[in-house]
């Protein structure tokens, strides 16, 4: 039985698709081992989002001929479907995988390949349908993902996703509603619905539809799931979808909505369709309709043409509005994207500098926001992972509180009932 390694880079979706590659592995009755230790093949989930991504990629390449010189290395994922020939000419590499391709990882191991590494890619813009949203498990995991859209078409000008992932395109609802039913049977209480752009869904589909209405359709069969919508655009967060949210009972009351800066010439060469007032006109509406709701964004730093007024811009909005997490990413050029053609791009050490400050307060509004519950009773999912700071064992709540809680292993993927204790987050079994 040979032994296969994966590793995964960037974000859930590539998470979501690792997994599928290691329960058709299990089926093909291949044993997966971890990635740093020896084995006889081992596969490379790419991301391409940043230069850096692209380094990351093949620093484990190395490291896996390096663990043994002898295994079948396979490139699979974004760098792969961007950059085939880049990746093929790099040591070491047996094949190259697409992000299409890759869902058939068992029967490409069944084959063998001589000399030049072998490319496997297809026109991913010319794809149509969703593949690889099907699994059942996920090991080490308490929450489950599950893929329902595939794709964007935005194309901001600093994204090089829209030729990784290609154009959008949605699970059929009943077949999100057939996905939910099995992960429940296998024992799942949280289920993440995932996407490159969920708030695209089921545009494409025909009866077309939307995520309001297939988040509906889940409330009603699923009420006690706790479900969570990855990221959403603050352009698709209507007064109907809030007034949903505000009432749901399955939908958790979190919502991850990216900013990216908060200066308005910014957003403009970003080509994001909203201004900085705008932004905040959801935000006042999300947190002022749905109770004690955890809202969280992404931002960039460093965009090309940020000076100091606009990077202020972007901290004193975030200062003031009511977020209670920020996801702080350093501005990197990537070749293929407008962006990268922009004059004034910002000196790395002024962006490392501005990213600290976001991260500062980042940290603040966390603690603001965990100090809103202290001495409250709140439900919470346990994780069964221990903290390594505190010894505790963590747990999620519905809002995206991050606690530490006393409590014994065993109780993992149950949801209890905890007091927070402090704005550290730590918090005992009421």
């Amino acid at each position: 039985m040979k032994t296969v390694a994966i590793t995964t880079l960037g974000c859930k979706t590539n998470q979501l698709d690792s997994a599928v590659m290691e329960e058709s592995l299990r089926a093909g009755e291949f044993r997966l081992t971890d990635f740093f230790e020896h084995a006889d093949v081992y596969i490379i989930n790419t991301c391409t989002v940043t230069h850096k991504s692209d380094f990351q990629s093949r620093q484990l390449i190395r490291r896996a001929k390096r663990q043994n010189p002898d295994a079948k290395v396979i490139v699979a994922g974004c760098y792969a479907q961007v950059s085939p020939e880049e990746v093929a000419k790099i040591e070491g590499v047996d094949y190259v995988i697409g992000n299409t391709g890759k869902f058939d990882i068992a029967g490409i191991l069944g084959s063998e390949v001589r000399g030049q590494a072998k490319i496997t890619t297809t026109n991913i813009l010319r794809e149509r349908e969703v593949k690889g949203f099907k699994v059942s498990t996920f090991s080490g995991h308490t929450r489950a993902f599950l893929k329902i859209q595939e794709g964007c078409q935005a194309f901001c000008s600093y994204c090089i996703v829209p030729y990784a992932r290609g154009g959008s395109r949605s699970v059929k609802p009943a077949e999100v509603m057939d996905g939910l039913k099995r992960l429940v049977d296998e024992g799942y209480r949280e289920v993440v619905l995932t996407g490159t752009h969920l708030g695209y869904y089921g545009e494409e589909l025909r009866p077309a539809t939307d995520l309001l209405s297939l988040a509906k359709a889940i409330d009603k069969e699923f009420p006690k799931l706790r479900v969570r919508i990855s990221s959403l655009e603050p352009t698709e967060i209507t007064d109907e979808f809030i007034d949903f949210l505000s009432t749901s009972s399955a939908v958790c009351s979190h919502l991850h909505i990216p900013l990216q800066s908060g200066d308005d010439n910014i957003l403009k060469a970003m080509n994001r369709r909203y201004t900085s007032s705008f932004f905040v006109s959801v935000i006042e509406k999300v947190v002022g309709k749905v109770t004690d709701i955890g809202t969280g964004a992404d931002v960039i730093v460093g965009f090309p043409g940020e000076g100091e007024g606009e990077f202020l811009n972007t901290y004193n909005l975030l200062k003031r509005l009511p977020v209670s997490y920020l996801h702080v990413f350093p501005y990197s050029k990537r070749k293929g994207t407008q962006a990268a053609l922009f004059l004034n791009h910002v000196h790395p050490d002024t962006i490392k500098k501005r990213c600290e400050l976001l991260r500062e307060l980042s940290e603040e509004k966390k603690r603001e926001f965990m100090g809103r519950f202290v001495g409250s009773v709140v439900s919470a999912l346990v994780e069964g992972k221990r903290d390594t700071g505190s010894g505790l064992i963590k747990a999620t709540t519905r809002n995206n509180l991050h606690l530490q809680v006393r409590c014994d292993t065993g109780m993992r993927n149950q949801e209890i009932s905890v007091v927070v204790a402090d704005r550290e987050g730590r918090a005992v079994k009421s």
